[in-house]
């Protein structure tokens, strides 16, 4: 039943991809600022209180549902399961946004590269050039199948007889993390900890899946050598390993604004990189998706032999 779920809210994400501004992602994030304001005295404890208060709600209403649903068909707790990863995903609007900007640089277009990145990262482009564009956006878009893919599939399967809990415990962490970074004083120190460690199987089954889907030597070097070095330690793990699998040079350091932010080397210089790199990430991810599904079908398959 968990494959078929995860097939369908896959099958469903790809033909009726969500669209910004989420509303459900909007609600929570208003619970979210409620409970910083409220909470957020800059210690340490404010914070572990106040992510268990943003956490429990949606995780026990979730299970709650789908035991509910459960009792009374199993069918209603199927489709509810795909419901809920359906609205945990959303990585087909992120890899959408990558190949507009791909789009949009072959066309030399690249104030408009700048625009849609500079909306996607929340963040200054201005200074960026042609290359700076590609492999942050390369950078977004693996960092977003993770985040909003992988990572949620992952969790969905370690939690199934849970419903989809799983899918909502990675979401609501990463994004608790997310926002909760920059919080005065501690406050945000709990979130860090809670999703590096919800984060840290995924991270690495993520980056096994580009080792797989790309060149899998190149892909574990990269891994062992350079993700240390990224300031995030999940995030250097999934982007060294996509590097490298791709054969590409990604990190390097980009001007901000009036300032140049260092950033660490990561990948290989095997081949040069152009708008293409990007389509060529989005079908490395994609490929690492339609490995698992097929493994996963073989497991079904083997079950129902046995």
């Amino acid at each position: 039943m968990a494959f078929f779920s995860i097939l369908t809210a896959v099958a469903l994400e790809h033909l009726r991809p969500l669209r910004q501004p989420l509303p459900h992602y909007q609600a929570y994030k208003r619970f979210t600022t409620f409970l910083e304001h409220r909470f957020n005295a800059g210690e340490y404890s404010h914070g572990a209180i106040a992510w268990t208060l943003a956490m429990l709600p949606v995780v026990a209403g979730v299970w709650f549902v789908s035991m509910l649903l459960d009792d009374i068909s199993p069918l209603l707790g199927w489709a509810w399961n795909v419901l809920v990863l359906y609205f945990t995903m959303g990585f087909k609007y992120f890899s959408d946004t990558a190949e507009r900007i791909a789009r949009l640089l072959r066309a030399a277009d690249v104030a408009g590269a700048r625009e849609q990145l500079a909306a996607w990262r929340h963040g200054d482009t201005s200074q960026f050039s042609d290359d700076d564009l590609t492999r942050v956006t390369i950078e977004q878009v693996m960092a977003a199948s993770h985040r909003q893919m992988f990572g949620v599939l992952i969790w969905f399967v370690l939690l199934v007889p849970l419903g989809p809990v799983g899918a909502v415990l990675f979401r609501a962490a990463s994004i608790l993390a997310r926002r909760w970074s920059n919080s005065r004083g501690a406050f945000g120190d709990f979130a860090q900890r809670a999703f590096h460690a919800i984060n840290w199987l995924p991270a690495r089954l993520t980056a096994m899946t580009y080792a797989i889907a790309g060149n899998f030597e190149d892909a574990m070097y990269c891994w062992r050598t350079q993700a240390s070095a990224w300031p995030d330690e999940e995030d250097g793990v999934v982007l060294a390993a996509g590097a490298g699998a791709m054969g590409v040079r990604l990190g390097q350091s980009i001007n901000v604004g009036d300032e140049t932010v260092w950033r660490p080397d990561l990948g290989t210089v095997q081949a040069m990189l152009d708008p293409d790199s990007i389509d060529s990430a989005v079908s490395m991810i994609w490929r690492g998706l339609v490995i698992w599904l097929v493994a996963g079908l073989l497991v079904v398959i083997a079950g129902w032999v046995a």
